[in-house]
Protein backbone atom coordinates (compact mmCIF):
# COMPACT_ATOMS: atom_id res chain seq x y z
CA UNK A 1 0.00 0.00 0.00
CA UNK A 2 2.89 2.42 -0.48
CA UNK A 3 1.76 3.29 -4.50
CA UNK A 4 1.57 7.29 -4.78
CA UNK A 5 -1.05 8.86 -6.45
CA UNK A 6 0.43 11.04 -9.10
CA UNK A 7 -1.85 14.23 -9.75
CA UNK A 8 -2.22 15.96 -13.17
CA UNK A 9 -3.01 19.66 -13.91
CA UNK A 10 -6.39 19.74 -15.90
CA UNK A 11 -4.64 22.48 -17.47
CA UNK A 12 -1.32 25.04 -17.06
CA UNK A 13 -3.02 28.04 -15.00
CA UNK A 14 -4.18 25.10 -12.23
CA UNK A 15 -2.19 25.08 -8.74
CA UNK A 16 -3.08 22.72 -7.22
CA UNK A 17 -0.91 19.61 -8.17
CA UNK A 18 -2.05 17.53 -5.85
CA UNK A 19 -5.70 17.07 -7.22
CA UNK A 20 -6.49 14.75 -9.82
CA UNK A 21 -7.97 15.78 -13.09
CA UNK A 22 -10.04 12.88 -13.30
CA UNK A 23 -11.38 10.22 -11.55
CA UNK A 24 -10.96 6.77 -12.63
CA UNK A 25 -12.99 5.04 -15.55
CA UNK A 26 -14.75 2.91 -12.42
CA UNK A 27 -14.79 5.25 -9.78
CA UNK A 28 -18.62 5.97 -9.70
CA UNK A 29 -19.91 2.16 -9.74
CA UNK A 30 -17.16 1.82 -7.14
CA UNK A 31 -18.74 4.12 -4.93
CA UNK A 32 -21.61 2.47 -5.48
CA UNK A 33 -20.45 -0.73 -4.29
CA UNK A 34 -18.57 0.35 -1.64
CA UNK A 35 -21.76 2.22 -0.36
CA UNK A 36 -23.94 -1.36 -0.45
CA UNK A 37 -21.16 -3.02 0.73
CA UNK A 38 -21.23 -0.80 4.15
CA UNK A 39 -24.75 -0.90 4.48
CA UNK A 40 -24.47 -4.58 5.06
CA UNK A 41 -22.10 -3.80 7.65
CA UNK A 42 -24.00 -1.87 9.64
CA UNK A 43 -26.97 -4.11 9.52
CA UNK A 44 -24.45 -6.99 10.92
CA UNK A 45 -23.38 -4.36 13.65
CA UNK A 46 -26.19 -2.85 14.34
CA UNK A 47 -27.72 -6.57 15.14
CA UNK A 48 -25.13 -6.92 17.94
CA UNK A 49 -27.59 -4.30 19.97
CA UNK A 50 -30.88 -3.59 18.36
CA UNK A 51 -32.84 -6.14 20.70
CA UNK A 52 -31.02 -4.75 23.87
CA UNK A 53 -33.89 -2.38 24.98
CA UNK A 54 -36.11 -4.95 24.12
CA UNK A 55 -35.03 -7.43 26.00
CA UNK A 56 -37.70 -6.55 28.47
CA UNK A 57 -40.75 -6.57 26.19
CA UNK A 58 -38.99 -9.77 24.51
CA UNK A 59 -39.30 -11.52 28.23
CA UNK A 60 -43.03 -10.69 29.03
CA UNK A 61 -43.94 -11.97 25.19
CA UNK A 62 -42.08 -15.33 25.21
CA UNK A 63 -41.33 -16.49 28.74
CA UNK A 64 -37.92 -16.16 29.30
CA UNK A 65 -36.20 -16.66 32.54
CA UNK A 66 -33.93 -14.11 34.12
CA UNK A 67 -30.76 -16.34 33.44
CA UNK A 68 -31.62 -17.56 29.92
CA UNK A 69 -32.45 -14.01 28.69
CA UNK A 70 -29.09 -13.38 28.52
CA UNK A 71 -28.67 -15.78 25.79
CA UNK A 72 -30.79 -13.71 23.23
CA UNK A 73 -27.52 -11.32 23.10
CA UNK A 74 -25.26 -14.02 24.01
CA UNK A 75 -26.23 -16.63 21.33
CA UNK A 76 -25.32 -14.02 18.46
CA UNK A 77 -21.98 -13.40 20.03
CA UNK A 78 -21.21 -17.14 20.72
CA UNK A 79 -22.19 -17.74 16.51
CA UNK A 80 -20.33 -14.69 15.14
CA UNK A 81 -17.05 -15.01 16.99
CA UNK A 82 -16.61 -18.14 16.56
CA UNK A 83 -16.59 -18.62 13.22
CA UNK A 84 -15.20 -15.09 11.96
CA UNK A 85 -11.93 -16.96 11.21
CA UNK A 86 -13.82 -19.69 8.91
CA UNK A 87 -15.60 -17.45 7.49
CA UNK A 88 -12.86 -15.31 6.21
CA UNK A 89 -10.91 -18.63 5.07
CA UNK A 90 -14.04 -19.31 3.21
CA UNK A 91 -13.90 -16.00 1.14
CA UNK A 92 -10.14 -16.46 0.49
CA UNK A 93 -10.97 -20.11 -1.23
CA UNK A 94 -14.23 -19.42 -2.89
CA UNK A 95 -14.44 -16.16 -3.66
CA UNK A 96 -15.81 -13.17 -1.67
CA UNK A 97 -18.90 -11.94 -3.09
CA UNK A 98 -20.16 -15.36 -2.85
CA UNK A 99 -19.14 -16.01 1.04
CA UNK A 100 -20.78 -12.29 1.60
CA UNK A 101 -23.88 -13.54 -0.23
CA UNK A 102 -24.42 -16.53 0.76
CA UNK A 103 -23.67 -14.98 5.03
CA UNK A 104 -26.15 -11.92 4.01
CA UNK A 105 -28.86 -14.61 2.62
CA UNK A 106 -28.36 -16.78 5.87
CA UNK A 107 -28.69 -13.88 8.11
CA UNK A 108 -31.69 -12.28 6.38
CA UNK A 109 -33.71 -15.78 6.41
CA UNK A 110 -32.48 -16.11 9.88
CA UNK A 111 -34.05 -12.59 11.02
CA UNK A 112 -37.20 -13.20 9.68
CA UNK A 113 -37.79 -16.82 11.29
CA UNK A 114 -36.37 -14.87 15.08
CA UNK A 115 -39.21 -12.19 14.27
CA UNK A 116 -41.38 -15.06 13.78
CA UNK A 117 -40.32 -16.91 16.83
CA UNK A 118 -42.90 -18.11 19.39
CA UNK A 119 -40.79 -19.65 22.00
CA UNK A 120 -37.50 -18.96 23.99
CA UNK A 121 -35.78 -21.66 21.98
CA UNK A 122 -36.68 -20.91 18.67
CA UNK A 123 -35.50 -17.23 19.03
CA UNK A 124 -32.28 -18.36 20.45
CA UNK A 125 -31.75 -20.73 17.49
CA UNK A 126 -32.58 -18.14 15.41
CA UNK A 127 -30.06 -15.52 17.23
CA UNK A 128 -27.43 -18.05 16.40
CA UNK A 129 -28.25 -19.00 13.01
CA UNK A 130 -27.43 -15.11 12.51
CA UNK A 131 -24.25 -14.81 13.65
CA UNK A 132 -23.55 -17.98 11.55
CA UNK A 133 -24.49 -15.68 8.95
CA UNK A 134 -22.76 -12.44 9.86
CA UNK A 135 -19.67 -14.62 10.71
CA UNK A 136 -19.86 -16.04 6.85
CA UNK A 137 -20.10 -12.19 5.71
CA UNK A 138 -18.69 -9.92 7.99
CA UNK A 139 -15.22 -11.11 6.73
CA UNK A 140 -15.53 -9.97 3.12
CA UNK A 141 -16.65 -6.55 3.55
CA UNK A 142 -13.25 -5.72 4.62
CA UNK A 143 -11.45 -7.31 1.55
CA UNK A 144 -14.47 -6.06 -0.79
CA UNK A 145 -14.08 -2.78 0.65
CA UNK A 146 -10.13 -3.12 -0.38
CA UNK A 147 -10.89 -4.59 -3.47
CA UNK A 148 -13.07 -2.61 -4.96
CA UNK A 149 -11.72 0.84 -4.20
CA UNK A 150 -10.18 2.29 -7.31
CA UNK A 151 -7.02 4.27 -5.90
CA UNK A 152 -5.09 4.58 -2.07
CA UNK A 153 -7.56 7.53 -1.45
CA UNK A 154 -10.67 6.06 -1.87
CA UNK A 155 -9.17 2.95 0.09
CA UNK A 156 -8.33 5.31 2.86
CA UNK A 157 -12.22 6.56 2.83
CA UNK A 158 -13.37 3.52 2.76
CA UNK A 159 -11.75 2.35 5.78
CA UNK A 160 -13.00 5.85 7.88
CA UNK A 161 -16.42 4.90 6.60
CA UNK A 162 -16.11 1.32 7.94
CA UNK A 163 -14.53 2.53 11.61
CA UNK A 164 -17.43 5.12 11.82
CA UNK A 165 -20.16 2.07 10.30
CA UNK A 166 -18.57 -0.26 12.86
CA UNK A 167 -17.61 2.04 16.10
CA UNK A 168 -21.14 3.86 15.48
CA UNK A 169 -23.48 0.96 14.58
CA UNK A 170 -23.79 -0.30 17.91
CA UNK A 171 -25.16 3.10 19.18
CA UNK A 172 -27.31 3.13 16.53
CA UNK A 173 -28.77 0.21 17.09
CA UNK A 174 -30.01 1.29 20.63
CA UNK A 175 -31.63 4.31 18.90
CA UNK A 176 -33.36 1.68 16.09
CA UNK A 177 -34.09 -0.90 19.00
CA UNK A 178 -35.82 1.62 21.11
CA UNK A 179 -37.77 3.48 18.24
CA UNK A 180 -39.27 0.25 16.54
CA UNK A 181 -40.28 -1.37 20.25
CA UNK A 182 -42.04 2.04 21.30
CA UNK A 183 -44.06 2.32 17.92
CA UNK A 184 -44.10 -0.86 16.84
CA UNK A 185 -42.89 -4.14 18.31
CA UNK A 186 -39.85 -6.03 19.58
CA UNK A 187 -40.12 -8.58 16.57
CA UNK A 188 -39.52 -5.37 14.19
CA UNK A 189 -36.18 -5.40 16.05
CA UNK A 190 -35.55 -8.16 13.78
CA UNK A 191 -37.26 -7.85 10.83
CA UNK A 192 -36.17 -4.75 10.07
CA UNK A 193 -33.57 -6.56 8.13
CA UNK A 194 -35.10 -8.65 5.91
CA UNK A 195 -36.05 -5.89 3.67
CA UNK A 196 -32.12 -4.38 4.14
CA UNK A 197 -30.68 -7.50 3.47
CA UNK A 198 -32.93 -8.29 0.52
CA UNK A 199 -31.95 -4.97 -0.81
CA UNK A 200 -28.23 -5.39 -0.72
CA UNK A 201 -28.42 -8.95 -2.27
CA UNK A 202 -30.34 -7.70 -5.42
CA UNK A 203 -28.09 -5.01 -5.80
CA UNK A 204 -24.55 -6.74 -4.56
CA UNK A 205 -23.82 -8.70 -8.26
CA UNK A 206 -24.52 -5.43 -10.33
CA UNK A 207 -21.99 -3.28 -8.45
CA UNK A 208 -19.57 -5.39 -6.70
CA UNK A 209 -16.68 -7.42 -8.22
CA UNK A 210 -16.10 -11.21 -7.24
CA UNK A 211 -12.24 -11.52 -6.12
CA UNK A 212 -9.89 -13.38 -7.66
CA UNK A 213 -10.49 -17.36 -6.13
CA UNK A 214 -7.82 -18.92 -4.14
CA UNK A 215 -8.03 -22.45 -4.58
CA UNK A 216 -5.85 -24.92 -2.56
CA UNK A 217 -6.43 -27.36 0.33
CA UNK A 218 -8.50 -26.62 3.27
CA UNK A 219 -7.44 -26.28 6.38
CA UNK A 220 -10.05 -28.41 8.05
CA UNK A 221 -8.07 -29.03 11.71
CA UNK A 222 -7.92 -25.68 11.94
CA UNK A 223 -11.33 -24.24 11.21
CA UNK A 224 -12.18 -26.82 13.56
CA UNK A 225 -9.55 -25.77 16.59
CA UNK A 226 -10.32 -22.04 15.72
CA UNK A 227 -14.31 -22.12 15.63
CA UNK A 228 -14.26 -24.26 19.02
CA UNK A 229 -11.42 -22.58 20.56
CA UNK A 230 -13.05 -19.17 19.99
CA UNK A 231 -16.52 -20.13 21.43
CA UNK A 232 -14.74 -21.98 24.54
CA UNK A 233 -13.38 -18.41 25.45
CA UNK A 234 -16.17 -16.58 24.47
CA UNK A 235 -18.56 -19.38 26.17
CA UNK A 236 -16.55 -19.02 29.50
CA UNK A 237 -16.02 -15.27 29.23
CA UNK A 238 -19.87 -14.82 29.34
CA UNK A 239 -20.83 -16.80 32.18
CA UNK A 240 -18.14 -15.10 34.61
CA UNK A 241 -20.73 -12.90 35.65
CA UNK A 242 -22.81 -15.41 36.59
CA UNK A 243 -20.41 -18.58 37.88
CA UNK A 244 -17.11 -16.43 38.78
CA UNK A 245 -13.63 -16.09 37.48
CA UNK A 246 -12.32 -19.28 39.48
CA UNK A 247 -15.42 -21.28 39.08
CA UNK A 248 -15.12 -25.05 37.47
CA UNK A 249 -17.14 -23.83 34.35
CA UNK A 250 -15.05 -20.74 33.20
CA UNK A 251 -11.69 -22.20 34.37
CA UNK A 252 -12.93 -25.37 31.79
CA UNK A 253 -13.90 -23.11 29.04
CA UNK A 254 -10.63 -21.17 29.05
CA UNK A 255 -8.27 -24.06 29.43
CA UNK A 256 -10.02 -26.18 26.48
CA UNK A 257 -10.15 -22.85 24.38
CA UNK A 258 -6.14 -22.22 25.01
CA UNK A 259 -5.21 -25.97 24.30
CA UNK A 260 -7.58 -25.57 20.80
CA UNK A 261 -5.52 -22.09 19.96
CA UNK A 262 -2.62 -23.86 20.60
CA UNK A 263 -3.70 -27.13 18.20
CA UNK A 264 -4.21 -23.77 15.94
CA UNK A 265 -0.82 -22.18 15.89
CA UNK A 266 0.71 -25.84 15.96
CA UNK A 267 -1.78 -26.57 12.42
CA UNK A 268 -1.26 -23.51 10.47
CA UNK A 269 2.87 -23.34 11.08
CA UNK A 270 2.77 -26.67 9.31
CA UNK A 271 -0.30 -26.44 6.63
CA UNK A 272 0.53 -25.38 2.89
CA UNK A 273 -3.06 -23.07 3.09
CA UNK A 274 -3.09 -22.08 6.52
CA UNK A 275 -6.26 -20.84 8.04
CA UNK A 276 -4.79 -18.15 9.40
CA UNK A 277 -1.48 -17.56 7.89
CA UNK A 278 1.21 -17.23 10.35
CA UNK A 279 2.89 -14.04 8.88
CA UNK A 280 -0.17 -11.84 9.95
CA UNK A 281 0.65 -12.38 13.58
CA UNK A 282 4.43 -11.87 13.70
CA UNK A 283 4.22 -8.52 12.47
CA UNK A 284 4.30 -6.76 15.61
CA UNK A 285 2.66 -3.56 14.65
CA UNK A 286 0.02 -5.39 13.35
CA UNK A 287 -0.92 -7.60 16.67
CA UNK A 288 -0.56 -4.19 19.16
CA UNK A 289 -3.07 -2.72 16.56
CA UNK A 290 -5.33 -5.86 17.29
CA UNK A 291 -4.99 -5.44 20.61
CA UNK A 292 -5.68 -1.66 20.58
CA UNK A 293 -8.74 -2.60 18.71
CA UNK A 294 -9.95 -5.46 21.54
CA UNK A 295 -9.24 -2.93 24.61
CA UNK A 296 -11.34 -0.50 22.67
CA UNK A 297 -14.44 -2.32 21.90
CA UNK A 298 -14.53 -4.17 24.83
CA UNK A 299 -14.74 -0.28 27.05
CA UNK A 300 -17.31 0.60 24.62
CA UNK A 301 -19.28 -2.64 25.15
CA UNK A 302 -19.07 -2.36 28.68
CA UNK A 303 -19.99 1.49 28.42
CA UNK A 304 -23.14 0.76 26.35
CA UNK A 305 -24.46 -2.11 28.81
CA UNK A 306 -24.21 0.20 31.68
CA UNK A 307 -24.71 3.05 30.54
CA UNK A 308 -28.24 1.89 29.07
CA UNK A 309 -29.10 0.41 32.86
CA UNK A 310 -28.12 3.46 34.33
CA UNK A 311 -30.62 6.51 32.23
CA UNK A 312 -33.25 3.47 32.50
CA UNK A 313 -33.03 2.53 36.34
CA UNK A 314 -31.84 6.21 37.91
CA UNK A 315 -32.93 8.66 35.00
CA UNK A 316 -36.07 6.72 34.30
CA UNK A 317 -35.44 6.80 30.31
CA UNK A 318 -38.17 4.71 28.07
CA UNK A 319 -36.50 2.42 25.40
CA UNK A 320 -36.97 5.56 23.18
CA UNK A 321 -35.12 8.14 24.98
CA UNK A 322 -32.55 5.18 25.92
CA UNK A 323 -31.47 5.25 22.46
CA UNK A 324 -31.52 8.69 21.86
CA UNK A 325 -28.97 8.72 24.85
CA UNK A 326 -26.84 7.15 22.57
CA UNK A 327 -26.56 10.16 19.48
CA UNK A 328 -23.92 11.74 21.19
CA UNK A 329 -21.77 8.94 20.68
CA UNK A 330 -22.66 7.75 17.29
CA UNK A 331 -22.56 11.70 16.32
CA UNK A 332 -19.07 12.23 17.35
CA UNK A 333 -17.69 9.10 15.58
CA UNK A 334 -19.58 10.10 12.23
CA UNK A 335 -17.93 13.63 12.78
CA UNK A 336 -14.37 12.55 12.98
CA UNK A 337 -14.43 9.82 10.43
CA UNK A 338 -15.38 13.04 7.80
CA UNK A 339 -11.47 14.44 8.63
CA UNK A 340 -9.59 10.85 9.32
CA UNK A 341 -8.31 10.29 5.93
CA UNK A 342 -7.22 13.72 5.67
CA UNK A 343 -5.82 13.38 9.22
CA UNK A 344 -3.90 9.75 8.77
CA UNK A 345 -1.70 11.48 6.51
CA UNK A 346 -0.67 14.60 8.08
CA UNK A 347 -0.73 12.69 11.72
CA UNK A 348 -0.15 8.85 10.70
CA UNK A 349 -1.94 5.93 12.69
CA UNK A 350 0.59 5.64 15.40
CA UNK A 351 -0.15 9.48 16.61
CA UNK A 352 -4.13 8.88 15.76
CA UNK A 353 -4.27 6.19 17.97
CA UNK A 354 -2.46 7.56 20.99
CA UNK A 355 -4.61 10.55 20.85
CA UNK A 356 -7.72 8.84 20.29
CA UNK A 357 -7.09 6.27 23.55
CA UNK A 358 -5.57 9.12 25.97
CA UNK A 359 -8.77 11.00 24.96
CA UNK A 360 -10.88 7.67 26.11
CA UNK A 361 -9.53 6.97 28.78
CA UNK A 362 -10.24 10.71 30.27
CA UNK A 363 -14.34 9.78 29.06
CA UNK A 364 -14.67 6.92 30.94
CA UNK A 365 -13.33 8.35 34.09
CA UNK A 366 -15.41 11.50 33.59
CA UNK A 367 -18.47 8.92 33.69
CA UNK A 368 -17.38 7.32 36.87
CA UNK A 369 -18.41 10.13 38.97
CA UNK A 370 -22.01 10.04 37.92
CA UNK A 371 -24.57 9.77 40.83
CA UNK A 372 -28.25 9.84 41.74
CA UNK A 373 -28.90 13.46 41.59
CA UNK A 374 -27.32 14.18 38.58
CA UNK A 375 -28.85 14.46 34.61
CA UNK A 376 -28.37 13.63 31.60
CA UNK A 377 -26.56 16.58 30.39
CA UNK A 378 -24.38 16.82 33.11
CA UNK A 379 -23.41 13.34 33.83
CA UNK A 380 -23.47 11.37 30.49
CA UNK A 381 -23.59 13.82 27.26
CA UNK A 382 -20.35 15.06 27.10
CA UNK A 383 -18.57 11.72 28.32
CA UNK A 384 -20.24 10.16 25.65
CA UNK A 385 -19.48 12.84 23.23
CA UNK A 386 -15.82 12.74 24.22
CA UNK A 387 -16.18 8.58 24.16
CA UNK A 388 -17.27 8.86 20.30
CA UNK A 389 -14.65 11.59 19.08
CA UNK A 390 -11.72 9.24 20.40
CA UNK A 391 -13.22 5.92 18.73
CA UNK A 392 -13.69 7.99 15.75
CA UNK A 393 -9.77 8.66 15.75
CA UNK A 394 -9.02 5.23 16.70
CA UNK A 395 -10.86 3.04 14.06
CA UNK A 396 -9.93 3.91 10.71
CA UNK A 397 -6.17 3.55 11.71
CA UNK A 398 -6.15 0.64 13.87
CA UNK A 399 -7.90 -0.74 10.71
CA UNK A 400 -5.36 0.43 8.17
CA UNK A 401 -2.76 -0.45 10.65
CA UNK A 402 -4.21 -4.24 10.41
CA UNK A 403 -4.77 -4.24 6.48
CA UNK A 404 -1.59 -2.53 5.60
CA UNK A 405 1.07 -4.69 3.67
CA UNK A 406 -1.61 -7.73 3.69
CA UNK A 407 -1.72 -9.44 -0.37
CA UNK A 408 -4.49 -9.19 -1.72
CA UNK A 409 -5.29 -12.96 -1.69
CA UNK A 410 -5.61 -12.63 2.11
CA UNK A 411 -7.25 -9.97 2.82
CA UNK A 412 -10.31 -12.06 4.15
CA UNK A 413 -8.03 -13.86 6.01
CA UNK A 414 -6.95 -10.26 7.96
CA UNK A 415 -10.18 -9.04 8.10
CA UNK A 416 -11.60 -11.85 9.79
CA UNK A 417 -8.91 -11.94 12.10
CA UNK A 418 -9.62 -7.89 13.13
CA UNK A 419 -13.31 -8.68 13.48
CA UNK A 420 -12.41 -12.06 15.51
CA UNK A 421 -10.55 -9.86 17.73
CA UNK A 422 -13.43 -7.12 18.09
CA UNK A 423 -16.31 -9.85 19.05
CA UNK A 424 -13.27 -11.40 21.52
CA UNK A 425 -12.78 -7.67 22.87
CA UNK A 426 -16.51 -7.23 23.17
CA UNK A 427 -17.00 -10.72 24.88
CA UNK A 428 -13.94 -9.61 27.71
CA UNK A 429 -15.02 -6.37 28.25
CA UNK A 430 -18.70 -7.04 29.30
CA UNK A 431 -17.59 -10.03 31.56
CA UNK A 432 -14.86 -8.11 33.22
CA UNK A 433 -16.86 -4.61 33.36
CA UNK A 434 -19.97 -6.79 35.19
CA UNK A 435 -18.08 -8.97 37.57
CA UNK A 436 -16.20 -5.35 38.86
CA UNK A 437 -20.10 -3.70 38.72
CA UNK A 438 -21.49 -7.01 41.07
CA UNK A 439 -18.67 -7.08 42.92
CA UNK A 440 -19.07 -3.35 44.48
CA UNK A 441 -22.76 -3.33 44.02
CA UNK A 442 -25.18 -2.34 46.85
CA UNK A 443 -28.98 -3.94 47.16
CA UNK A 444 -31.00 -2.49 45.95
CA UNK A 445 -29.04 0.61 44.37
CA UNK A 446 -27.19 0.91 40.73
CA UNK A 447 -24.74 3.77 41.08
CA UNK A 448 -22.32 2.15 43.72
CA UNK A 449 -21.11 -0.76 42.00
CA UNK A 450 -21.12 1.57 38.58
CA UNK A 451 -18.39 3.77 39.26
CA UNK A 452 -15.78 1.01 39.96
CA UNK A 453 -16.95 -0.66 36.43
CA UNK A 454 -16.41 3.26 34.72
CA UNK A 455 -12.97 2.92 36.09
CA UNK A 456 -12.39 -0.52 34.29
CA UNK A 457 -13.51 0.83 31.42
CA UNK A 458 -11.29 3.59 31.45
CA UNK A 459 -8.67 0.94 32.84
CA UNK A 460 -9.27 -1.00 29.31
CA UNK A 461 -8.70 2.55 27.74
CA UNK A 462 -5.48 3.13 29.19
CA UNK A 463 -4.42 -0.20 28.79
CA UNK A 464 -4.73 0.57 24.85
CA UNK A 465 -3.05 3.80 25.26
CA UNK A 466 -0.08 2.34 26.66
CA UNK A 467 0.17 -0.65 23.87
CA UNK A 468 -0.24 2.33 21.47
CA UNK A 469 2.55 4.36 22.63
CA UNK A 470 4.81 1.62 23.40
CA UNK A 471 4.64 0.02 19.52
CA UNK A 472 2.62 2.24 17.20
CA UNK A 473 4.15 5.98 18.11
CA UNK A 474 5.13 7.64 15.32
CA UNK A 475 8.49 6.66 13.54
CA UNK A 476 11.07 9.28 13.32
CA UNK A 477 11.64 11.10 9.91
CA UNK A 478 14.63 11.91 8.06
CA UNK A 479 15.90 14.68 8.94
CA UNK A 480 16.34 16.07 4.90
CA UNK A 481 12.51 17.65 4.55
CA UNK A 482 10.18 16.27 2.42
CA UNK A 483 8.54 18.06 -0.43
CA UNK A 484 5.00 16.67 -0.55
CA UNK A 485 2.97 15.43 1.70
CA UNK A 486 2.41 11.51 1.85
CA UNK A 487 0.01 10.33 0.30
CA UNK A 488 -0.64 6.70 1.02
CA UNK A 489 -1.35 4.92 5.10
CA UNK A 490 1.82 3.05 4.65
CA UNK A 491 4.06 6.95 3.81
CA UNK A 492 2.02 8.50 6.90
CA UNK A 493 3.32 5.81 9.02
Amino acid sequence: MSVSVTSRAQNPTTTSSHLPAELPPNAGRAATGIAIVLVAQLMLVLDATVVNVALPRIDTALGFGPASLSWVLNAYTLAFGGLLLLGGRLGDVFGRLKVFEAGLAVFTLASALGGLAQTPGQLVAARTLQGVGAALAAPSVLALLTTSAPDEAARNRAFALFGAVSSGGASIGLLLGGLLTDVGSWRWTLFINVPIGIAVLLLAPRYVEETQRRPGRFDVVGAVAATLGAVSLVWALIGTPEHGWTSARTLGGFALGLALLALLARTEVRHPHPLVRPVLVRNRRRVAALAVMALVIGANLSMFFLVVQYVQRVLGFGPMASGVAFLPFSLGIFAVSRVTPRLLTRLGPGAMIMIGTAALTGGYAWLSSIGTTDDYLGAVFGPMLIAGLATGFVFMPVTATVLGGVEPEHAGSASGLLQTTQQLGSAVGVAAIVSVYAAGAVPGEFVPGVRAAFLTSAAFAGLAFLVATAVLRPRRRPAIARTEEPTTVAEAA
